[in-house]
């Protein structure tokens, strides 16, 4: 049977490309059109098409200070979530990927728990250890917020990884003549490098968006999330918003390809090359 005949695409395939299409526009359409009344020249309405289209929004978003200092703490809870994550998560990972206790199971739903509750539930229980400790709300208790499902996005990728190495890798260090440190710094760290590096870079681009916890954990302290939540009441600042919705996907974009990028197969990676 001729090649093309053999692989030609029938009707149900064209409908799954249709479908995937489909839903790819019901997620991105919306992105663009921020992306897109960012640079209009309508200040309260979003008609489209717009009126006109400006550069003039980036230069007044640039120029409050408000945008700033919300931003410049929420890359500073974002590092400082993502640091603690990466030791956190890749010690329990190691801590959990081979060994064998009565209680891992239990342990290992108890990591997962914070990324599989809806957020609202995970917040409302650091209120409640917050206001049992007598813990005043700032930058640290929201760091620490965080840090609680950022933990996890590091732990699942390090022991995802970790899982698909051969066990007799250790064994064949241990027989040479390594200890662990160095069966560590050079067998296993090399393997695990990339999925360390992919889950810290997530881990950092869902911290700098996070608002539910962040509410929870704040007080006073505005994030640049909720600095968003204040702005929707303010119609006049609306392409502003939008300015600063841009700049936000933009950062959290890069990290997410990166990480994408490094978690990919060695087969992916060289059809790629």
């Amino acid at each position: 049977m001729p090649f093309k005949e053999r692989y030609r695409p029938n009707k149900a395939s064209w409908l799954v490309r249709a479908g995937a299409f489909a839903g790819l526009a019901f997620m991105h359409i919306p992105v663009f059109i921020i992306i897109l009344y960012a640079f209009t020249t309508d200040d309260r309405t979003y008609r489209f098409p717009p009126p006109g289209l400006t550069l003039r929004w980036f230069e007044v978003a640039f120029g409050r200070a408000d945008i700033w200092q919300s931003m410049s703490l929420s890359l500073l809870v974002a590092a400082c979530a993502t640091v603690i994550a990466l030791i956190l998560g890749t010690l329990a990972a190691f801590a959990l990927a081979r060994a064998k206790f009565p209680a891992k199971d239990s342990l290992t739903v108890l990591f997962v728990l914070p990324i599989a509750l809806p957020g609202i539930i995970t917040g409302i229980a650091l209120l409640a250890a917050m206001k049992t400790l007598r813990v005043d709300p700032s930058v640290l208790t929201i760091i620490l917020g965080h840090a609680t499902f950022c933990t996890v996005i590091v732990y699942n990728n390090v022991i995802a990884r970790l899982r698909r190495l051969p066990a007799n890798w250790v064994e064949a260090s241990m027989d040479l003549g390594a200890d662990g440190l160095q069966t560590f710094r050079y067998v296993l760290l090399p393997q695990v490098a990339t999925a360390f590096l992919a889950g810290g870079m997530l881990a950092f681009a869902l911290s700098f968006d996070e608002i539910i916890v962040t509410i929870f954990t704040a007080g006073k302290e505005r994030t640049l999330p909720i600095w968003f939540f204040n702005e929707l009441f303010r119609p006049r600042d609306r392409p502003v918003t939008n300015v600063v919705a841009v700049i936000v996907i933009a950062v959290t974009l890069i990290p997410i390809v990166l990480a994408y990028y490094l978690t990919r197969p060695d087969d992916e990676h060289e059809t790629a090359r």
